[in-house]
């Protein structure tokens, strides 16, 4: 089950995500989904591949851009409760 992230990457023409990547995309789509609310949490990565995909197209770097973005998640996201 595993390759099948990958699978799908390649077959939208994708490189597939790197294990950092993953581990960050994962940590951030569970914040949303138990801070925010679940149904948010597909719409969530969708604004961030958009916003990724933006700023490849401007010539940033997939690795680096994604993890400016998500660390821009985690600052809109409200307070965790204790």
């Amino acid at each position: 089950m595993d390759n099948w992230i990958d699978d799908l990457a390649r077959a939208l023409g994708e490189e597939p995500l790197t294990a950092s990547e993953t581990a960050e995309l994962l940590d951030a789509a569970r914040d949303v989904a138990h801070r925010v609310e679940r149904k948010f949490t597909p719409l969530s990565t969708f604004i961030v591949g958009l916003a990724v995909g933006r700023q490849i197209a401007g010539g940033a770097a997939r690795t680096d851009t994604l993890g400016e973005l998500l660390q821009r998640v985690q600052a809109a996201l409200p307070p965790e409760n204790t």
